[in-house]
């Protein structure tokens, strides 16, 4: 749930006139936001840009410190900020070995094999099974279910 008072004011008073619960009014909000097509929800795209730049801020003090990851968030959407401040460092064009890519998330934090995994499991890197390289997914399909929630509103600080 977010803790921008004014998109939850706009979420209750969709939940008031339609009589639909709080995640899919909320879902609705967050649709029509960026589709900008809804004339009715002015201020949508505005609370949702804001409180998704304060998070990653928040995150990114929190759990970085001189370009290193301090601790694994357990809340996985803050997780997905790091996951996406890491995508950034790796080169698009590259096709990395499984040791290239150990040692480049090494740099960030110990724990380099939960960090390559979860990097997979949200598509944000694809990997060959058969060879064991690796590369940043150019076009990460959209999400669905949880990982559709946790990566709300951060599509833009993919490449």
């Amino acid at each position: 749930m977010t803790k921008d008072k004014d998109f939850k004011k706009l979420v209750r008073s969709r939940m008031t006139e339609t009589g639909e619960n709080f995640t899919t009014a909320r879902q609705t909000l967050l649709d029509s936001a960026n589709s900008a097509t809804n004339p009715a929800v002015p201020n949508a795209a505005e609370a949702i840009d804001q409180s998704v730049l304060r998070f990653r801020t928040k995150t990114l003090k929190t759990f970085m410190s001189s370009g290193r990851i301090t601790a694994i968030p357990t809340k996985r959407r803050a997780l997905v900020v790091l996951l996406i401040e890491i995508v950034a460092t790796l080169d698009a064009d590259r096709i990395y070995d499984e040791k290239a890519l150990n040692e480049h998330l090494a740099d960030f934090h110990p724990d380099f094999a939960l960090l390559r995994r979860e990097l997979i499991d949200y598509r944000l890197l694809e990997r060959n099974p058969h060879t064991g390289r690796y590369w940043v997914n150019p076009n990460p399909s959209t999400p669905t279910g949880p990982q559709a929630q946790e990566m709300a509103g951060f599509e833009a600080f993919l490449r």
